[in-house]
């Protein structure tokens, strides 16, 4: 695992939603290798703050930049790789956000290895506001590993009936996917539905969970 602090990359529109306007706050990022390709994952001291797909260089580049926008402030090195404020270092202390990063980046090792069922990494919502983080809290509380849900049963668990095609929006728009289960949302009709991250890696996500059958090769 490498914890980097430079300039960097945007994320993509289905990544993105709106943002709660805060003061800036300090973050740092790495780059985790998994099954389903290179994971960026971002943390504040409030907890994981985003997961992005694809994240081969030019991608994690524009994800940091878009980062940087919105939380305010690039990311700054941390004491718990050699990189810290003199303060801090002499403290001893390591910041929550590298705390919240190492555990991020294990539980997603032990998901895709172990299958460990059960996320408890702190979460930072404020990349996401309003309807959309409503059906996400209700996506990631009560949706648990190994079942799925229906765009429009989710968006009645929300007491909003009706409201599949902003259920679909609120999906493409999550982000923090994985941890965030948004490959659990599927069609009524029985087909898995779209997925930010392609399809391809919402099929290896639910046979992980074993809701649908393993390749063969």
């Amino acid at each position: 695992m490498t914890i980097s602090e430079g300039p960097g990359p945007a994320i993509s529109a289905e990544q993105d939603g709106p943002t709660e306007r805060r003061e800036a706050r300090a973050w740092c990022w790495s780059v985790l290798d998994s099954p389903i390709g290179p994971l960026l994952l971002a943390t504040t001291d409030q907890g994981l703050a985003q997961v992005v797909f694809h994240a081969d260089g030019a991608t994690a580049a524009k994800a940091v930049s878009r980062l940087t926008a919105r939380l305010g402030t690039a990311p700054e090195p941390d004491p718990a790789f050699g990189a810290g404020s003199p303060a801090d270092s002499a403290a001893g202390a390591v910041p929550d956000r590298v705390a919240h990063l190492g555990s991020a980046v294990h539980q997603l090792e032990s998901y895709f290895a172990d299958g460990l069922r059960e996320f408890t990494v702190p979460l930072d919502w404020s990349l996401t506001t309003g309807f959309n983080r409503r059906v996400l809290r209700e996506l990631a509380d009560h949706i648990p590993y190994g079942t799925v849900v229906g765009y429009g049963e989710l968006a009645d668990r929300v007491g909003d009936p009706g409201a599949a095609r902003a259920v679909g929006v609120a999906m493409g728009s999550n982000p923090l996917p994985v941890v965030v289960p948004c490959h659990r949302v599927v069609e009524s009709g029985g087909g898995i539905g779209g997925f930010g991250g392609g399809l391809e890696t919402k099929r290896t996500l639910l046979a992980l969970e074993g809701i649908l059958p393993q390749p063969l090769f």
